[in-house]
């Protein structure tokens, strides 16, 4: 009997814990709460090293979400393909109490092709869940696993993912053979990580608490210096039956040079149509530019994310053949087409996009998404983006410029800079002529130019996009209350720098305010820029500024007759480290002359900097959207 009730408490005891509340939300610490959407309450990642052909990754994470601004956090998205293999995905959803709501099943988990309509080749498939659940706060969480059949892709560590986005903690555990060698290169992480042996296995942990959420600064460094990151590389590696190494970027190129061999082999026909593009031309340049058109007029773009050949590239015979390829197949296509005119070029590994910070010279990683090429010269180098059927030769756009990449060579690997357009290169011109009526409306014809990057996307729009689509862009994008675009034009010139011309036919309903006997007119009319900064005392990051750029504007307005003026904005002149600005107004009999120039530094800034920065940035703002007031004339009696 005694026995009986000893395991009776026993189990009542056992029972009460099992019902005992998980990840209230009552238990976040307030400080964790301020400024966040969502509240990551703990994460468990382990990453095995097996050999050099095979990881598993195991993941377990909750996260609460405090308002519908998180309900983004709180499904789970995984890829996989030959390369991958998810063996297990569950989930669980908890009310703001920590009472248990759901339990994923396999029928909820969705199980799609992971191909959109530029991937036309690609085996990637994705498990994903969501619970869809509206009651706030609440939490989930999630717990994943996966094998990799390669070493070439280490999973990086980012406890905190997002700004408004906190952390109660994370940590991050690596499991290899003792005399296995893993690199890494934390930021923002204090200390060493806790390293321990085990039956003949190392273990590596890293583990942080208590992190508030981040609001994202205004012209704010990349994500790495402003809360913990932690990368990491292998050095030896294999993916399908290839081996490399990674210690070096040398030794990283040669892995690439090794995909590449043999692969620049162009059909017959093709060969002849390279020697007769370029027969009697003896500029390089110029051959360079005959081949990169046929290379746009002949080929479209296409993702091909098929096993090895997410990193290899088709062969040249293929590309030709089919009329398509990716970056990688394009890129190599392009090799292959200028080494058939007897000119060099380098295949270079490239992370395109927004992030410009991204590859770390002392630190060899797979950090790469896009390739492109570069074609070395005597006195320079011309680049070329091979997916893109409408840049000009030897343009980077601010989607591959102004970054570090990695080119192959037949040595290997060497780090280079991409082309950066500066201050005299990023332009834009404009030119207005507009008239006022009695009412306020203003007619208006615009004259822009832009160049450098500041025409990428003006390119875009006009390339990407119908002419009706185009219209709609143009009806929405400007900073004007009521108006209507009666005609638009647009004409390129496609050269090393390219430029793009605007012509612009608007008609604004109600521009000037007219009140009593009074009219307000604002003389900048589309090109406003500034921002009114809050309090910069406490700002923690530097300021970074990496696309400069000169902005000129000219506006002419003529005005209804039976107007004097009242009042005008003062000129202005400033000049600072951040950039320069001026601005005058003049009136002639009835006409406005309106004149504006602003110059846009690239450069880096200290934080405490910061008030002087504000200021600047404000006087823009408010001497761009300085007002000019008229009073209607009286008669004489």
């Amino acid at each position: 009997m005694r026995i009986l009730i000893v395991w009776s408490l026993l189990f009542c005891v056992t029972a009460l814990k099992a019902a005992d509340p998980k990840y209230p939300v009552s238990a976040i610490p307030e400080i964790l709460k301020k400024d966040a959407d969502v509240v990551k309450r703990m994460e468990e990642i382990s990453f095995q090293i097996i050999s050099t052909g095979e990881t598993i990754l195991h993941k377990k994470y909750a996260l609460t979400i405090l308002n519908e601004n998180g309900d983004e956090y709180a499904g789970i998205s995984e890829y996989y393909d030959k390369l991958i293999t998810i063996t297990s995905m569950e989930g669980t959803l908890y009310d703001a109490s920590g009472k248990v709501l759901k339990r994923t099943k396999n029928k909820d988990i969705s199980d799609l092709s992971a191909v959109n309509g530029n991937n036309l080749i690609d085996d990637s498939r994705m498990k994903s869940h969501h619970f869809y659940y509206r009651e706030y706060p609440y939490t989930v969480e999630y717990e994943v696993e996966q094998k990799f059949s390669n070493t070439l892709f280490f999973p990086n560590w980012y406890p905190q993912e997002d700004e408004k986005y906190a952390v109660e903690q994370s940590s991050y555990t690596i499991i290899c053979p003792a005399d296995y060698s893993i690199r890494f290169r934390a930021f923002n992480y204090k200390g060493e990580p806790e390293v321990t042996m085990e039956k003949g296995k190392k273990k590596m942990r890293w583990n942080i608490t208590s992190v508030p959420a981040i609001k994202l600064p205004f012209a704010s460094p990349s994500w790495k210096e402003m809360t913990t990151v932690v990368y990491f590389a292998p050095s030896e590696f294999e993916i399908q039956g290839y081996k490399g190494n990674m210690s070096s970027w040398k030794d990283f190129g040669k892995f690439q040079a090794s995909l590449n061999a043999g692969r620049d082999v162009l059909p017959a026909n093709i060969s002849e149509t390279v020697n007769r593009l370029t027969a009697g031309v003896s500029d390089t340049r110029e051959k360079i530019r005959i081949l990169y058109n046929f290379l746009q007029k002949n080929t479209r773009y296409i993702s091909i994310q098929l096993g090895i050949g997410g990193w290899q590239p088709f062969p040249a015979t293929d590309v030709a053949t089919k009329g398509y390829g990716d970056c990688k197949g394009l890129t190599n296509y392009m090799y292959s087409l200028l080494k058939a005119a007897g000119i060099k070029s380098n295949y270079t590994l490239v992370y395109a996009g927004s992030n410009k910070d991204v590859l770390i010279e002392d630190f060899p990683s797979n950090r790469f998404n896009h390739v492109i090429l570069c074609v070395p010269l005597a006195k320079d180098s011309v680049w070329l983006e091979c997916t893109s059927q409408t840049l000009p030769a030897g343009y980077m756009s601010d989607f591959t410029g102004n970054r570090k990449a990695l080119m192959i060579t037949e040595e290997g690997g060497v780090v280079v800079r991409t082309p950066q357009y500066g201050i005299k290169e990023n332009t834009e011109i404009r030119a207005i002529k507009a008239k006022l009526d009695e009412d306020g409306n203003l007619n208006m014809s615009v004259k822009a130019s832009y160049g450098g990057t500041e025409q990428d996307d003006v390119s875009s729009l006009i390339n990407a996009l119908s002419k009706e689509k185009v219209q709609k862009v143009l009806q929405k994008e400007l900073e004007l209350s009521t108006y209507d675009i009666q005609s638009f034009k647009y004409e390129e010139t496609k050269e090393v720098l390219p430029k793009v011309d605007e012509q612009l036919e608007i008609l604004v309903s109600k521009y000037a305010t007219i009140s009593g006997k009074r009219l307000f007119i604002m003389p900048n009319i589309l090109n406003r820029g500034g921002v009114v900064l809050n309090d910069q005392k406490d700002r923690a990051f530097d300021y970074v500024y990496d696309n400069p750029f000169r902005q000129e504007d000219t506006y002419e307005i003529d005005l209804p007759e039976g107007y004097e003026l009242e009042s005008a904005p003062s000129e202005i002149n400033l000049k600072s480290k951040f950039g320069t600005y001026t601005s005058s107004v003049k009136l002639v009999g009835h006409k406005i002359t309106y004149k504006r120039v602003r110059e846009h530094f690239a450069g880096r800034y200290a934080a405490k900097e910061g008030v002087a920065l504000a200021e600047f940035f404000e006087s823009v703002y408010r001497s761009d959207r300085s007002k000019m007031v008229f009073v209607k004339k009286t008669s004489n009696p």
